[in-house]
C-alpha cells in the first residue's frame, strides 16, 4: 500500500490544502492519504487560533464523501507537542506492509536542520516535496549529512508540481476577522462551520 502522510495546523482547512492532496494523490498514485491535524507543532509556538477538536471536525466536513481520505486525529489524542518522527514510528508499525510518503512543502524542507530527530524520520519515509509554481526548483542539499545520495535522488523522484496557490490559512483567518467573504477559499461546509461557530471573528 502507498500511504501518503499529510500533517499541519489546518487553521482552518482551504481549497489550497484539498488541491495539495488531490495533486499527491494522482502524482504519487496513493492507496490512501492520512489528514494529521497537529496538537501543537514545535515550529509554530504561538499555536492554532482554532481548537483541535474543531480544526479536525473542519477537515472531516472538508474531505467528506471523499474516498481513500482519512482524518487521522492521532497526535490531537495523544497531546502535547507534535514530533513527525514519533507519528511516523507509530505509522510503520501500524502500516507494516505500507510505503509511506511524507508530504511537506518546500518551507517545511528548508527547515529540516530544525526538526525533531531528521535523520531518523527520513529512513522511516519517503519524503514528497510540494513545489509550488513560480518557486525556484527545491534544493535537497538541506538533507546532505542526514540521509544518503541515493535516498536523496528518491525524495527528487517525488516532487509534486504545483500551480501558484494564493490562499492561506492565516488570510482566511484575517478575511474573516474583518468581515469580508471566504466564499470559495474554502469548502462550503466549512464556511458554514465557521459562521456557526463563531470562529475567528473579530
Amino acid at each position: 500500500m502507498r500511504l501518503g502522510i499529510f500533517g499541519g495546523s489546518f487553521d482552518p482547512v482551504h481549497v489550497g490544502h484539498l488541491w495539495i492532496a488531490e495533486a499527491a494523490w494522482e502524482s504519487l498514485s496513493l492507496d490512501r492519504l492520512h489528514w494529521i491535524p497537529t496538537a501543537a507543532q514545535p515550529l509554530k509556538p504561538g499555536g492554532a487560533s482554532a481548537t483541535p477538536e474543531q480544526r479536525a471536525e473542519m477537515l472531516r466536513l472538508a474531505i467528506g464523501g471523499r474516498e481513500g481520505f482519512v482524518v487521522d486525529d492521532r497526535e490531537i489524542r495523544r497531546q502535547g507537542v507534535s514530533y513527525t518522527v514519533e507519528t511516523i514510528a507509530e505509522m510503520g508499525t501500524e502500516f507494516s506492509d505500507a510505503t509511506l510518503f511524507l508530504i511537506i512543502g518546500s518551507d517545511s524542507l528548508a527547515s529540516m536542520q530544525r526538526w525533531h530527530e531528521p535523520a531518523r524520520l527520513l529512513e522511516s519515509v519517503q519524503l514528497s516535496v510540494v513545489q509550488r509554481g513560480g518557486e525556484a526548483e527545491i534544493d535537497f542539499d538541506v538533507l546532505e549529512g542526514f540521509v544518503s545520495t541515493e535516498r536523496i535522488e528518491q525524495f527528487k523522484a517525488n516532487v509534486i508540481k504545483m500551480p501558484a496557490i494564493e490562499v492561506s490559512s492565516s488570510d482566511i483567518r484575517d478575511r474573516v476577522c474583518q468581515g469580508r467573504s471566504i466564499r470559495y477559499r474554502v469548502p462550503h461546509a466549512v464556511e458554514v462551520y465557521l459562521k456557526a461557530n463563531k470562529l475567528y471573528s473579530s
